[in-house]
């Protein structure tokens, strides 16, 4: 664990799992200690946690960046990778995560080698550009749709989701000037979904999609979008699973994950290679 030093002045806080010379970068508000960036660390993946800007052990931010939250989010991602001397590396994201994913993909395409997005959206724009957090937070929606289906035939699953559940009852509550944060969602400024396509298909970047079939969030249809907008892509999705497969299928995750970047790595695809 440590802390980097923005341009702007900001420390921001970040964990270190793992080693080795293949570096994976994820960046969030913060991080299930039992997610598939610990599992991708057990594998020989060398993984850097960094919570975002405003939220702590990160520092609290007063300026509303407007929509330009993402942006910043990105541009720490990369100030990480330089404070680690990491040239290239894998970014990993889930949800809001993945949302600063795509604005480094657009922003720093020749820093990433392949992006493993995980339940990833990007929403359309025509549904709103604030984001459930904040709409929570405010009192817009009394509670977000169910994350998740119920499970009715794993008992191993359904321990580990009471686990998760436990551990964030336990979280102390958010301070005051966290609180007020809205980064609302990713590629606002593009203010149109036929804009957000279009960035999309810019996207050279292998990569991974990784979704639920009964996600309200990132849904299906958003997903299946996305897909077809990316050249370079591999959708997976799993049905009886909502937004937060991350955490509740994440060695099955993980699978895909490896898999997908030891392809990426041999020779820049998104697939095995085609034997004659």
């Amino acid at each position: 664990m440590g802390y980097i030093s923005t341009e702007d002045g900001l420390k921001l806080y970040y964990e270190e799992y793992g080693s080795g010379d293949e570096v994976i970068l994820s960046a969030q508000v913060g991080f299930y200690p039992k997610g598939m960036q610990q599992e991708l660390a057990r594998r020989g993946y060398h993984v850097y946690c960094l919570t975002l800007r405003g939220f702590a052990p990160s520092s609290f931010v007063s300026e509303d960046y407007g929509d330009a939250w993402y942006d910043k989010f990105a541009d720490d991602v990369v100030c990480l990778a330089d404070a680690i001397g990491a040239g290239r590396f894998s970014y990993m994201g889930a949800s809001h995560g993945a949302g600063v994913g795509w604005h480094l993909m657009l922003r720093h395409p020749e820093r990433v080698k392949a992006f493993i997005a995980v339940v990833p959206g990007p929403h359309s724009l025509a549904a709103g550009v604030m984001s459930y957090r904040q709409m929570l937070l405010q009192g817009i929606i009394s509670s977000p749709p169910p994350f998740d289906p119920p499970i009715d035939s794993d008992e191993a699953r359904k321990k580990r989701r009471k686990e998760r559940e436990e551990w964030l009852s336990k979280l102390p509550e958010a301070d005051p000037r966290e609180k007020k944060v809205d980064y609302g969602r990713p590629l606002m400024r593009l203010g149109s979904e036929e804009n957000l396509c279009e960035a999309l298909r810019s996207v050279k970047t292998p990569t991974l999609i990784l979704g639920g079939a009964e996600d309200p969030i990132s849904t299906p249809e958003l997903m299946m979008r996305t897909a077809k907008c990316l050249p370079h892509c591999k959708l997976v999705m799993y049905s009886n699973c909502g937004h937060n497969i991350d955490t509740d299928l994440t060695e099955e995750l993980s699978d895909e994950a490896e898999s997908f970047l030891k392809k990426a790595a041999q020779d820049g695809r998104w697939y095995a290679p085609v034997e004659d």
